[in-house]
């Protein structure tokens, strides 16, 4: 008797570890389609002990399980929904991981006119005056917000961009850029999305360069004074591995067809 209740306390005090172990992050799809979520977990779980499940949705969504606590940690990249989701006692603080850009496809034959084009708001001017085809993730993903952002920029306004031209597929990235093959129409993508995606047919990168198109990734913390309940001490944990000189080893040096995808910048 009394080594079966060493046995189930060892037991339980494995599982206990096993749970405690573990931790819910939000992540957006496009640094999920990406792959590079692949390449990092096995390590983390290697090198920290850390299991972490991923939750796989656009910034928006993201933003609001972290504030709903119902996840430990978010990795998204909409600097202004970040900033009010620290800002209203949600995140404890942001730390920034890495970075890639946001590029312009669209059908090779470009109708538009837009790969000549010196600013990001010229491009998007040429799309809306030529009422050209275009697929917006339409989502609240922060891919969507920066594209809405870079419209309002070129003064185009919501009943500008008109259902004859301007589709929503209110989807990922993924598939929104399925969507866009199969319209033959331009599209808002962050780099690495592009870069893995298998279904390009017609399209082809037009626009890029411009520095209003960085897109920078956070990861924040989930405030366990707002959500006592979170696995505050395993996202710091977690912070400190994707902060570290391994985890920028790994970030700079996945690549796809020798173009990196993604450049580590935490400090």
């Amino acid at each position: 008797m009394i080594r079966c209740l060493v046995v189930a306390a060892a037991l339980l005090a494995s599982a206990h570890a096993l749970a405690a172990d573990t931790l819910k992050m939000a992540v957006t799809t496009s640094f999920h389609n990406s792959g590079l979520s692949d390449v990092l977990l096995p390590e983390i779980a290697k090198e920290t002990g850390l299991e972490v499940q991923l939750i796989v949705v656009g910034t928006g969504q993201a933003i609001r399980l972290g504030e709903a606590g119902d996840v430990d940690a978010i990795l998204v990249h909409s600097r202004k929904a970040e900033d009010a989701f620290v800002n209203g006692g949600f995140g404890t603080h942001r730390r920034e991981i890495m970075y890639n850009d946001f590029v312009l496809v669209g059908p090779s034959d470009d109708p538009a006119g837009i790969a000549g084009a010196e600013t990001a708001t010229a491009a998007l001017t040429a799309l809306a005056g030529a009422k050209a085809p275009f697929a917006s993730r339409g989502d609240d993903s922060g891919t969507h917000k920066k594209e809405r952002a870079l419209w309002e920029a070129a003064n185009i306004s919501d009943e500008m961009r008109t259902p004859d031209w301007y589709n929503e597929a209110g989807a990922g990235m993924g598939a929104t850029l399925n969507t866009a093959a199969g319209l033959a129409a331009y599209v808002l993508t962050d780099r690495a999305s592009w870069l893995n995606f298998g279904n390009k047919q017609s399209l082809t990168l037009l626009f890029w360069g411009d520095p209003v198109l960085f897109n920078q990734y956070a990861f924040l913390p989930v405030s366990p004074t707002k959500h006592p309940h979170v696995k505050h001490d395993l996202a710091l944990k977690l912070e400190g591995w994707l902060t570290s000189p391994r985890a920028a080893e790994l970030i700079n040096g996945y690549t796809l067809n020798g173009e990196p995808l993604f450049t580590f910048n935490a400090r």
